[in-house]
């Protein structure tokens, strides 16, 4: 069966909950398996990425199987090939397609024409295998995850909408806090209040920061939005990680950024190289969350 992995909401929480802990587990023991032996899969990347494309070069290649790089300028869809036509062709060539797109509509119409499993390696909307490395990553360090306090701090972008929809599902507090006009997907919201998530949209930082267990924040400028750099760095002044946020938190918070990070505009020099940061092991958490996602899509077949 077909398992494509778009969004958060394409797992059950009791499967969000499993993948923490097989990503946890393969963290413990590092090693070669053969779970995509024989298997070849797509990454079809029209923004650039370090962190992403190159954990799931290794995770694929760590699994036994092999991966075909495809960038912005690499395929037919370039000169208008219908998305389509490329899903049915490239379901006939691999065994899966992991997508980087500035539309999460492109990543739909790839999965409803493809005959693979297709995984959503970052649209507008969403980013869910960030989210899944950032929920390994804080199971990690805080152990029990009902009880967590969470507060984002900024954009209220995909990162943030995926963020909204885990929270839920695992029956964390969340309150994002962002300008106005730059609040969380409403369809998302709505989904997280549908099934019971605690989110409350502020704009305050202080608010987002007070007791909180969990901060995480990301750029003020994300890829694509660079037209709007000057105004946005007007829009979210006020809305930094910085000592005094920090000093409203819980005396053991975590900090959470998905990077890369612009220090000194969404957080502080200070604060990504203290002792509450792990950012660095929510980097390397991305490898370990999407081996233990692999390991789920293609050992249904």
């Amino acid at each position: 069966m077909k398992m494509n992995f778009l969004s958060v909401r394409d797992v059950t929480a009791e499967e969000f909950a499993e993948l923490i802990k097989e990503a946890l587990k393969i963290k413990k023991s590092r090693k070669r398996e053969r779970v995509l032996s024989d298997k070849i899969l797509a990454l079809i990347f029209e923004k650039p990425s370090t962190r992403t494309r190159t954990s799931f070069e290794v995770a694929i290649k760590e699994l036994g199987g092999d991966c075909i790089y495809l960038g912005l300028s690499e395929t037919q869809m370039a000169r208008g090939e219908p998305i389509k036509d490329t899903a049915r062709v490239l379901s006939r060539y691999i065994h899966g397609i992991v997508m980087r797109t500035d539309s999460h509509e492109k990543l739909v119409e790839m999965a409803r024409y493809s005959s693979v499993p297709v995984i959503n390696a970052l649209s507008d909307l969403e980013h869910p295998c960030q989210v899944l490395a950032d929920f390994v990553t804080i199971k990690e360090f805080k152990g029990e995850l009902e009880t967590l306090k969470y507060g984002w701090i900024g954009d209220g972008n995909n990162v943030c909408n995926s963020t909204i929809l885990a929270c839920a599902m695992m029956k964390i507090e969340l309150t994002v806090a962002c300008p106005e006009g730059f609040e969380p997907d409403r369809s998302i919201l709505r989904y997280a209040e549908k099934i019971g998530g605690k989110v409350k949209i502020t704009h305050d930082p202080k608010i987002a920061a007070k007791d909180a267990d969990v901060l995480a924040t990301d750029v003020w400028v994300s890829m694509g939005s660079e037209h709007e750099r000057a105004m946005r760095l007007v829009s979210f002044e006020g809305f930094q990680i910085n000592s005094e946020i920090l000093e409203l938190a819980k005396e053991d918070v975590i900090v959470l950024h998905c990077l890369p990070a612009h220090r000194g505009e969404e957080i502080t020099e200070d604060v990504i190289e203290g002792e509450h940061s792990v950012v660095f092991e929510q980097a390397e958490n991305r490898l370990h969350a999407q081996k233990a996602l692999l390991k789920k899509i293609y050992s249904r077949e």
